[in-house]
């Protein structure tokens, strides 16, 4: 890729002026999908998938997905900033909005079904915070405990069928906020980008704290904002400026310092991150540095992970609702997988092997699943981006037409 820089006339400051202009040229001039953004997406989709079902604490480690989505999140934000802001808010708003709908409106009566009872509960307070099934800026309520234990899902499935709602309220927070930040960015680059990082640091080391859902939402926003600003200078080329030895020396002391305050304040689920969000924020911080300083911006998929591309385009296509589903969907796993059980013979042969790989045959089992879910309501994503609705989006159409214009 070349650039053309302007002559500096020897000013002192034309070799970094120069700099940040090829940086924001090379970051100006890449057109349509970027597929190493999108390979990184459908990572972070996956690892999130299987997080949740074997629950492996050094995953958080290994690849911090949460970080990773905000910062390609920011990113493209950034970019769509140079429209107007409103309209760019409106559209990734309206973009979220049906696909969660149509997530609560299976969700919400199931759980009424069960016998949640929230008026003798919180009152009528209750209607108010209902709203945010709806436009999700806030928490929305749910009981603790709905159903019964034996039941066919346990008791406390609709805490985690609605845990996936804290993304979309922290992703709205950040959409809302991003023309104030990206200006704050432009102004004000480094401090922008590491303010979050400060932020988390006085709400996450309980030097101060807030109680509550409004603690957590802020908790989730300080935690992530730095990965979202982070976006922000890869789109606009900042990174591009700075030395790749010096991104990657001081990426590695932030993320030995998150190593080093997760070692002091483990919890019961030991080195898992997402319970620790100083560690969270400053490991995650680090580590996107890495991988979008790395960032070689393909046009499309090399190599062996050419293979791929048809699920890494599904994946990107159908983000929102492999995000919002995936939980409750591997929840819908066990009653499948519990029907091995009635067929004759498998009980008093192969039961032990069957519950030793119990977490594997769930990791099988979810994706068929989830593929389910795409065909049945993955096209409300279409109709949110004022999109031909689309049942199995995997670029596969497009392929075609580009081996027919060839």
């Amino acid at each position: 890729m070349t650039t053309h820089s302007i002559a500096g006339g020897g000013e002192p400051g034309a070799a970094v002026h120069t700099a940040a202009q090829k940086g924001t040229a090379a970051a100006a001039r890449r057109p349509g999908r970027d597929r190493y953004l999108d390979l990184l997406r459908s990572i972070a989709l996956v690892r999130v998938v299987v997080y949740h079902i074997f629950g492996w604490a050094w995953l958080t480690i290994v690849f911090p997905s949460m970080g990773v989505m905000f910062a390609l999140a920011g990113s493209l934000m950034a970019r769509s900033l140079s429209r107007p802001a409103w309209g760019v808010i409106r559209g990734r708003v309206r973009r979220l909005l049906p696909p969660t709908w149509a997530f609560a409106a299976l969700v919400v009566p199931v759980i009424f079904y069960f016998g949640w009872k929230p008026l003798k509960e919180e009152g009528i307070w209750w209607f108010i915070k209902l709203a945010w099934y709806i436009v999700p800026v806030g928490a929305p309520p749910y009981p603790w405990h709905s159903g019964d234990k034996s039941g066919l899902l346990e008791d406390t499935w609709a805490v985690q069928a609605v845990g996936p709602l804290w993304y979309i309220r922290a992703y709205l927070w950040f959409v809302i906020a991003s023309p104030l930040l990206l200006w704050a960015f432009k102004k004000v680059p480094w401090m922008t980008l590491l303010a979050p990082l400060g932020l988390t640091a006085i709400v996450g080391s309980g030097l101060f704290t807030i109680p509550g859902e409004t603690g957590n939402a802020i908790t989730d926003f300080a935690c992530y904002g730095s990965c979202w600003v982070l976006g922000f200078a890869h789109q606009q080329g900042l990174l591009a400026t700075i030395p790749r030895y010096v991104s990657i020396s001081v990426s590695a002391l932030i993320m030995a310092f998150g190593l080093w305050w997760a070692s002091g304040h483990l919890t019961a689920d030991g080195w898992d991150l997402n319970d620790i969000p100083l560690a969270q924020a400053t490991w995650s911080f680090g580590f996107c540095v890495i991988l979008l300083t790395y960032s070689p911006s393909w046009q499309q998929l090399p190599g062996r992970l050419a293979r791929f591309d048809k699920l890494v385009t599904l994946a990107n296509n159908r983000a929102v609702t492999i995000y919002l589903w995936h939980n409750l969907l591997i929840m819908a796993t066990i009653p499948i997988i519990d029907l091995l059980w009635r067929i004759p013979g498998v009980w008093p042969t192969y039961s032990g092997f069957l519950e030793s790989i119990y977490p594997i045959l769930m990791l099988i089992v979810v994706w068929p699943l989830i593929g389910l879910m795409i065909v049945a309501v993955g096209w409300l994503e279409d109709v949110a981006a004022k999109r031909s609705p689309r049942l199995w989006p995997n670029g596969a159409s497009r392929g075609r037409r580009r081996s027919q214009r060839s």
